[in-house]
């Protein structure tokens, strides 16, 4: 297996690009000579990276800044995705969120779902299509390692990147054959800005420094994954080990002990 050529009519889209695994994804991308379709809600980070890639690797990047959770802003780019010759289709964007849920605010309970899980199969299914025409194709879904397991202050993100990584999983197994792959990048703790996002300041004292990965480790590990052809791609020793713990550890001994350690997380 092997990523479809770049072309200069083809397009690399890379959502959540302004920071993180996003940045680092299209980084890859344009060293390898793709054009870019670039989406995130902060402009000014778009049009930064932009200018760089351009620059850097002579490829065009065109950028597309909104909020992916929006429904009517989604549908444009669905609809417009649908018409492009897309070679490739990262679906990077997500957040998460802590805490008991029935304190949570429903409002953004539901934007994470919406972006997690949603945008993530209206993305797909505006692309797949194509893919499958042509006869070439390759999507990158980004879930978690939390998404093989409960969790407990977690429920909302666990849930949703449980849906992207069976998503993914699910449409590996079905485009054998077709010349279009799907592969899950499913990381345990990546270094980018998820826990200012996620307003998580002691995310960091939980889990020792060395068992992070970098963002460039990530997106270097999923699009070696993505051109191999690969089922699932788990970056570091740490997600391996949460991604076994995941499949094996009975679910009524793990939650407690995830529930514990989410509790301490805010």
């Amino acid at each position: 297996m092997s990523l479809p050529e770049p072309t200069p009519g083809t397009r690399a889209v890379v959502t959540g690009a302004s920071s993180g695994i996003g940045v680092a994804l299209a980084e890859s991308l344009a060293q390898q000579g793709y054009s870019l379709i670039l989406v995130a809600r902060r402009e000014d980070r778009l049009r930064e990276l932009s200018d760089r890639l351009r620059a850097r690797h002579g490829v065009a990047a065109e950028i597309r800044a909104m909020d992916l959770s929006d429904r009517g802003a989604r549908g444009k780019l669905c609809d417009e995705l649908a018409e492009r010759d897309i070679a490739v289709l990262c679906n990077n964007a997500g957040f998460a969120t802590y805490g008991d849920l029935a304190a949570a605010n429903p409002a953004r309970e539901r934007q994470q779902v919406e972006l997690n899980a949603v945008a993530v199969h209206d993305l797909t299914l505006a692309v797949l299509p194509g893919m499958v025409e042509r006869g070439t194709g390759a999507i990158l879904i980004t879930g978690s390692t939390a998404g093989n397991q409960p969790g407990p202050n977690n429920a909302t993100y666990a849930a949703s990147k449980a849906f992207a990584n069976t998503l993914s999983e699910s449409l590996h197994g079905e485009l054998a054959g077709t010349g279009v792959t799907c592969t899950l990048l499913a990381p345990g703790p990546v270094r980018t800005e998820y826990a200012e996002a996620a307003e998580v300041p002691n995310l960091d004292r939980l889990v020792p420094g060395p068992l992070w990965v970098s963002a460039e480790q990530a997106a270097a590990e999923a699009i070696s994954g993505l051109a191999a052809g690969r089922r699932r791609v788990v970056p570091g020793v740490f997600a391996k080990v949460q991604t076994v713990g995941g499949q094996y550890t009975p679910r009524g001994l793990v939650a407690p002990i995830l529930r514990t350690v989410y509790r301490k997380v805010k």
